[in-house]
């Protein structure tokens, strides 16, 4: 790879010169290398690809290490905190804007540039806006942004803690993954690359203490956010065969594979995570190797192995990483109950297995949420255990109804939250929604009601999934039609809450004390206003109140 001219961050730059300054050696490397190198590259996919905002040196994550002890380097950045077994100490944006005493034109340049790299809002499936009135969940979407925030408030949360790591040395893992039996740092900067997981994530940039305090003092970069290097400005440590992995977009081990996943298995569900991100290719002894480890999976906490999924649902090659997962035996211990619909045959329009339906499924589906994207890909799992052939014919009669409470204990074993635990069972449970232009309007506020209005966007995208995962084209007459109808009732009650009355009323109207009486009421009325809206009026709904109560 050659050698080409780099852009980094100015806060990047400052850190390196704080702790040159400070007599201590320091780099940038990991990931953040690689995306350096590859950023033209990226940026050139990008534009040919789906409209995708381009990649900035501010899109990466910086890691940095150093000789400098953790307890040197609190010393040296105010409000910097260190809070691991690890040796890496963190500062925040902010604080480090703080101690850099950036300027307010400064702060602006900033949220401006990381306004233009966010990704584009696509347009709602069902436009909120075209709504009179909407459930109070999702009136926080249709607020006026306050225009008295800093600039910066909203978007320092965009941009991952700078972290500083002391030099590592190798370690002696007896008490499991990530456990090592003793820590102690390293000597340098080689052992500490020697240590790390893939090749690709083992380059260095070294900048000279010269180059840095020159970047910083520079009177046409001191009030830029970035700095351009020239190849003769830096340097590229590569003692792994880095930059010859990263051209041949190969994903290897830093020494024997084996002994890697040993130290920390989950650096195998990395390693996919990395190829579907990337569009690279896993090394043939790399892939081996995570075959043969497969079972240390069982080591690692659901939450790990949460967040490693989400990310490769979210990538551009989720079908290709379940797959992935499968071929090197990881998928068993995440995912069982999708191993079980391969061969599994559908009827209707279908014309693959359950097992390529769901991969089609979640490679089609539009949202880029990682729930939404997790539910597409386990929207047909109970079909196997509800699969029945009669005289040719094949049915999975009331397979969302299981698989809604499949996906559910799938969801609760990742560690999902309350919230998203919930969310996947709504989406499985009624991804098979059904219209036809003579079904009423009450029929079409119940299932919103149902799906909830928060998730309407998410079961629609679900559909269109569903619908390109099976050969069909990913809408219909009738879908159309339905959305339209769906947003003609965006502004009809929609829950008890939507209601003319709430419970004070009746207990005052009525003589009534708290108690279950008065939701139970509430209900009964909420049922009779999704077939007649105009009932909901106080004096109607009041009356209606009396005689239910008799």
């Amino acid at each position: 790879m050659q050698k080409s001219q780099i852009t980094l961050p100015r806060e990047a730059i400052y850190i390196l010169e704080k702790l040159q300054s400070a007599g201590f050696e320091a780099f940038i490397v990991g990931g953040a290398v690689r995306d350096l190198l590859r950023l033209d590259q990226q940026n050139d996919l990008k534009s040919k690809s789906a409209p995708q905002p381009l990649l900035s040196p501010y899109s990466f994550d910086y890691d940095f290490t150093t000789q400098a002890k953790p307890e040197e380097m609190l010393k040296l950045f105010v409000d910097s905190f260190y809070e691991n077994d690890f040796g890496t100490v963190s500062i925040t944006l902010e604080n480090l804007w703080e101690q850099m005493a950036v300027s307010p034109a400064y702060r602006q340049a900033f949220a401006t540039l990381i306004k233009s790299l966010a990704p584009p809002t696509l347009p709602k499936i069902i436009d909120l806006l075209q709504a009179k009135k909407v459930h109070i969940s999702l009136k926080t979407n249709l607020e006026t942004p306050k225009t008295n925030v800093p600039p910066e408030t909203d978007q320092k949360l965009k941009i991952p803690n700078f972290e500083m790591t002391t030099y590592r040395s190798q370690e002696l893992y007896e008490n499991g993954p990530r456990k090592p039996s003793s820590l102690s740092w390293g000597e340098s900067l080689s052992q500490d690359l020697g240590r790390r997981d893939f090749t690709i994530n083992a380059l260095a940039i070294s900048i000279s203490p010269e180059i840095t305090k020159q970047l910083l003092a520079n009177s046409q970069t001191k009030s830029a956010l970035t700095a351009s290097l020239q190849p003769d400005q830096y340097e590229i440590i590569d003692e792994h065969h880095s930059l010859a992995d990263l051209e041949a977009m190969t994903i290897k081990t830093v020494g024997d594979a084996n002994q890697r996943f040993a130290e920390d298995a989950l650096r195998m569900l990395r390693a996919i995570r990395l190829a579907v991100q990337l569009d690279f290719q896993i090394d043939d002894l790399t892939l081996t190797a995570i075959q043969v480890n497969a079972k240390l999976l069982q080591q690692i906490s659901w939450e790990r192995i949460r967040d490693e999924l989400l990310k490769m649902l979210s990538s551009p090659q989720p079908k290709r990483a379940i797959e992935l997962l499968d071929q090197t035996g990881l998928l068993v211990h995440i995912l069982p109950e999708l191993l079980t619909t391969k061969g599994v045959k559908q009827g209707g329009h279908h014309t693959t297995d359950v097992w390529t339906h769901a991969l089609d499924t979640v490679q089609a589906c539009p949202s880029s949420n990682p729930v939404v994207k997790l539910a597409s890909l386990l929207h047909d799992i109970a079909k196997p255990q509800t699969y029945e052939e009669k005289s040719g014919q094949i049915t999975a009669y009331n397979h969302e109804v299981l698989g809604s409470r499949m996906a559910k204990q799938v969801a609760r074993r990742l560690k999902l939250s309350s919230h998203d635990q919930q969310r996947i069972f709504i989406l499985t449970r009624f991804h098979m929604f059904h219209y036809q232009p003579k079904n009423t309007d009450a029929s079409i506020r119940r299932l919103m009601r149902q799906v909830g209005l928060e998730n309407i966007d998410d079961i629609l995208d679900l559909r269109e999934g569903d619908r390109l995962g099976s050969g069909a084209r990913k809408t219909s007459w009738r879908l159309e039609e339905m959305k339209q109808r769906m947003i003609k009732q965006l502004n009809q009650p929609l829950a008890v809450t939507d209601l003319a009355i709430n419970g004070r009323d009746l207990m005052q109207a009525l003589n009534l004390q708290p108690g279950p009486k008065i939701g139970q009421i509430l209900a009964l009325l909420l049922e009779k206003v999704l077939d007649q809206p105009e009932l909901n009026q106080k004096e109607k709904l009041l009356e209606l109140a009396k005689e239910s109560a008799l």
